[in-house]
């Protein structure tokens, strides 16, 4: 179950309009003005400016050894909460090992597509007026709500080699289809609501015949980490070679193959034979093509596929999926219950946040590690759901609703900030000042970055009849220090 899917069958219409000049850029090989060529390279560039839109920017990543005699390939990366930086931060030690530009941008954020197809025009132009860069190689990069954008980006443009898609797939109105197969590298953490789905989504592409590859991270709904990335681009560099796109390098393939295998042998030695199966089957189709190893792995696949232990891990982990969508089922079923409701919502309010506080409950006395995982993905998908539809009532200025759910939020995930943050600004908003502060003292106490967050206190608007409470004022003072 998914409950970021940002991208509308009209929406996705919109893209492809949008984006049609973005398509006529990668089909042109746009000279980069060398006078303007001067970024810092080797090093995370927070923002650079658009020449011709001031008003958009980007995180920038070129490597140390960047030369404007050749076209490098280039990932445009999109994060959810338009923090340009975060995906570049964590894609720079992979760009600087395979030779890849990265630009994030400062713009695109989960939302209306208007937005967000004006950030990735913005950087696309940007970047191509002033780097070389190889339109052969274009990457989409993205997490969560962005994921989707990235997909639907490269169905409407078809000027990428490849999407990386973090913690969600395509869009739900947009589906991978076989007439139109790129790339594509899967993430996902083994806490992450979305797993099921990321899951699912990896077998379908492999029945419609996609190249893909899917690497599980422990972790939450997150950008995956640096490791992961390394993992991408070199997959990517795998994908290029096998396209033609880059020229083959067979010492590097088989460096991949070696590691390859040695990540399906850890598996197998650790017990886990169903993971060391899929590892084999991944990498064989990976190399198939490239390597002669990959009749090798393709063996090893079928032989472990025989095995009891690899039938059982398939079954377990449907079953898992499974279990996961029906214990969010039951209280998301309650949520649209309660959000459709005309009449009196107290007991409709008190049996959701009941069976939130029983889920908690049963995750908390969960002894089985795999059981656990299952818990805490369903009451992240709740605390999500519950998050969304907060901010939906609180944009439609319904203040009384959206602290509803965000209490819901709160409840669902206890040592989150961020929903007692969301739940104060909607109990600011409703005229109930004193759950506000007490709500703001609770998100206080479980924030990991004191100064953001009293940074945050001081420009948050709806906190402006709050500013002469002794207590908000103590709020602020780790913001003052910082001045």
């Amino acid at each position: 179950m998914s409950y970021t899917d940002s991208v509308s069958s009209r929406a996705f219409f919109c893209i492809a309009l949008a984006i049609f000049c973005v398509r006529g850029l990668a089909r042109q090989n746009v000279s980069p003005n060398p006078a303007r060529e001067r970024f810092k390279a080797g090093a995370v560039i927070p923002k650079v400016i658009c020449s011709t839109q001031p008003d958009q920017s980007y995180a920038l990543y070129v490597p140390s050894y960047y030369s404007h005699s050749k076209r490098w390939p280039i990932v445009y990366a999109f994060d959810p909460l338009a923090r340009g930086a975060a995906p570049v931060a964590l894609m720079k030690e992979a760009a600087e090992r395979y030779g890849y530009i990265v630009a994030g941008s400062n713009n695109a954020r989960n939302g209306t597509l208007e937005p967000l197809t004006e950030a990735a025009q913005a950087v696309f132009r940007d970047t191509h007026a002033r780097l070389a860069i190889d339109n052969r190689r274009i990457y989409f990069a993205g997490f969560s709500g962005t994921a989707r954008f990235a997909a639907s980006l490269e169905q409407a443009c078809k000027c990428a080699a490849g999407v990386l898609l973090v913690g969600a797939g395509f869009a739900t109105s947009s589906p991978p289809a076989p007439s139109a197969a790129f790339p594509v590298f899967l993430a996902v953490g083994t806490l992450d609501f979305n797993y099921g789905e990321v899951v699912d989504l990896d077998a379908k592409l492999g029945s419609l015949h996609y190249d893909h590859a899917l690497c599980r991270f422990d972790g939450p709904h997150e950008w995956a980490p640096a490791s992961v990335m390394e993992g991408a681009f070199a997959w990517f560099r795998l994908m290029a070679m096998k396209e033609g796109r880059e020229e083959r390098d067979m010492e590097f393939v088989k460096e991949q193959a070696v590691e390859a295998e040695q990540r399906a042998e850890v598996l197998a030695l650790s017990g886990d034979a169903y993971g060391s199966w899929e590892e084999y089957r991944q990498d064989a189709d990976t190399f198939d093509g490239l390597l002669d190893v990959a009749s090798s792995f393709r063996e090893r696949a079928a032989a472990l596929e025989k095995k009891k232990a690899v039938r059982d891990g398939a079954k377990l982990e449907g079953e898992e999926i499974e279990e996961q969508s029906r214990l969010t089922a039951e209280i998301a079923s309650g949520m649209e219950d309660l959000r459709q409701s005309l009449g009196n919502p107290g007991h409709l309010r008190d049996e959701i946040a009941g069976r939130i506080s029983d889920l908690r409950s049963r995750a908390a006395r969960e002894k089985n590690p795999r059981k656990l995982l299952v818990d805490r993905r369903a009451l992240a998908g709740v605390f999500m759901l519950a998050i969304e539809t907060g901010h939906a009532f609180l944009q439609a200025r319904r203040f009384s609703e959206s602290r509803m759910y965000f209490d819901f939020a709160a409840s669902a995930e206890p040592g989150s900030a961020a929903a007692l943050q969301e739940l104060a600004i909607a109990r600011a908003l409703d005229g109930d000042r004193k759950g506000a502060i007490e709500a703001l003292l609770a998100a206080a106490k479980k924030s990991k970055d004191p100064a953001a967050f009293s940074t945050w206190l001081a420009k948050e608007p709806a906190f402006a009849k709050l500013r002469d409470d002794p207590q908000f004022r103590a709020l602020l003072a780790p913001a003052k220090n910082t001045r």
